[in-house]
């Protein structure tokens, strides 16, 4: 197991690279950049709105080499009339008075060591920076994970025991359902329902906490938590749990149908003795390796729009708004941290099969 993990961790250098010399090369080619949004906001012309961040007021960002806007002073858009030399300082305090391929190696020497710079356009550091948006991100990727695999793992096992039957039939199609509403627009409808829209106002429509938190005794803490992210939690687990739910039905029949059920049901155990006794950990197997994947995918890539709608400043809102900003250091540091922590995940995922089922070995087979 020893040589299959140290495979596994090499084999991230190479893959980490790949990530990203493909998106410093793709933003090579993406019009605008940095140097561009403050010529336009010099001229009066930018137009974009920020929801968190520098307000709109420059910042070096300095050492931080990532893509986009070079070339001659003239071709940049909203260039004519502003001093060329003050173009130029531009460019150096970004990085672009050098070659696209020095600022790439030198952003992967930086990263490399973990140095990840300062926001182009917030004066902060890019690590201070997702630190701050952290607590949002991990409240709702861990709550709906959990509430997920709450949902799915009783479902799919009674699903699994009534397979055919009208149980299995109605709640086949509730998931389906379910998984098919756009999370956003249950978001919306719960806000209409809920939350001061037409109807009902009881839950908050915004924040995490309430102002007066750090004031309030700490079983009042728990339940304004609670009460705060009971919506977003609702909208985004609406469809999470109906791939789960599906799998873990599907790897409880495979398991029924084995010899060795049969058996255990010759010898006189009970039903119940059966499922969880002999075919639960085997079905389980794969339900439970998924698990840090399913999280990582929701602490990720799940939020964005329930982040927007819900106003929670987590890390999807902004990986968002710095694409949109031409906010580099962000984009790249944010990319190069996601793809490591996903490669490192799918190593764990490995890593539980074997200690749940000993009898799995990676060493045996290609990596």
């Amino acid at each position: 197991m020893a040589a299959y993990i140290a495979r596994r961790l090499l084999l991230m250098i190479p893959t980490l690279f790949g990530i990203m010399l493909i998106s410093f090369v793709l933003v090579q080619f993406a019009p605008g950049g940095p140097v561009e949004r403050i010529l336009a906001q010099l001229q009066g012309q930018d137009s974009s709105n920020r929801v968190s961040g520098g307000g709109g007021d420059f910042v070096g960002g300095g050492n931080q080499p990532a893509g986009g806007g070079g070339g001659e002073t003239s071709s940049y858009r909203g260039a004519q009339g502003l001093d060329p030399a003050f173009i130029r300082q531009l460019e150096r305090q970004f990085g672009f008075d050098r070659p696209a391929h020095e600022r790439f190696l030198k952003m992967i020497w930086d990263y490399a060591r973990f140095d990840f710079g300062k926001s182009y356009f917030r004066d902060i550091s890019v690590l201070q920076l997702i630190k701050e948006k952290l607590p949002v991100s991990i409240t709702l990727g861990l709550w709906m994970t959990i509430l997920s695999y709450a949902i799915s793992i009783p479902l799919g096992i009674r699903k699994a025991v009534k397979d055919g039957s009208a149980f299995d039939v109605w709640t086949s199609g509730v998931v389906i359902i379910g998984y098919a509403i756009p999370s956003f627009l249950f978001a919306i409808l719960l806000i209409v329902l809920f939350a001061g829209g037409s109807f009902w106002q009881i839950f908050p429509l915004r924040g995490l906490t309430s102002e007066n938190f750090a004031a309030l005794p700490w079983y009042r803490q728990v339940t304004d938590y609670l009460w705060h992210i009971a919506l977003p939690i609702t909208a985004m687990a609406l469809g999470a749990f109906a791939t789960s739910t599906l799998l873990t039905k599907n790897s409880f029949l495979d398991e029924i149908r084995k010899q060795y059920v049969l058996t255990a049901r010759m010898k006189g155990l009970s039903e119940r003795g059966v499922l969880y006794g002999h075919v639960f950990r085997n079905a389980m197997l794969i339900v439970v390796a998924g698990f840090p994947g399913a999280f990582i995918g929701a602490f990720f890539a799940g939020s964005l729009l329930i982040e927007t709608i819900f106003s929670l400043d987590g890390l999807g809102l902004l990986s968002f708004e710095s694409i949109v900003n031409r906010d580099y250091p962000v984009v790249f540091a944010t990319l190069y941290i996601f793809s490591l922590v996903g490669l490192l995940v799918g190593l764990l995922s490995d890593l539980i099969y074997v200690w749940i089922d000993p009898r799995i070995d990676f060493e045996t087979r290609e990596v």
